[in-house]
This record gives C-alpha cells, structure tokens and sequence, in this order.
C-alpha cells in the first residue's frame, strides 16, 4: 500500500511538472509571436505589436551601443 502512494505521488508531481512547463512554453510563444489579437479559450487579448517592436529596436541598439 505504501508503494503504490509513492507511485501516486511521483505520478501527480511529474504530471504538474509537465503541465507547468507546457503552459509557460505556450506562454513563451504567444509574447514571441507578433499576432495583433488571439483568444483562447474564453480569453481574447488585443496587442500593441508596433510598440513592442520598437522596445524591441531599442534594447538592440543600446546592447549594440554598449560593445
């Protein structure tokens, strides 16, 4: 009976594990995508994609600067 919790426990922390990085790695891909407007699920979200590509421009030219 003790086995088969540990089995269980090490089941559920693998699974949230994996559920966790899967939603950051969606998440991940969303802020790197340049769509203007998604949904998903119930949820529906409008971006300024010109002022992120500008914030973009900017961090690469003050890196650039800085060599």
């Amino acid at each position: 009976m003790v086995y088969y919790n540990m089995l269980s426990e090490v089941f559920w922390v693998a699974f949230i594990t994996t559920l966790s990085g899967c939603i950051l790695k969606l998440a991940s891909m969303m802020y790197k995508s340049k769509c203007k407007e998604f949904e998903i699920c119930c949820l529906k979200v409008k971006r300024d994609i010109d002022a992120e590509v500008l914030e973009g421009d900017i961090e690469l030219t003050e890196n650039e600067n800085k060599k």
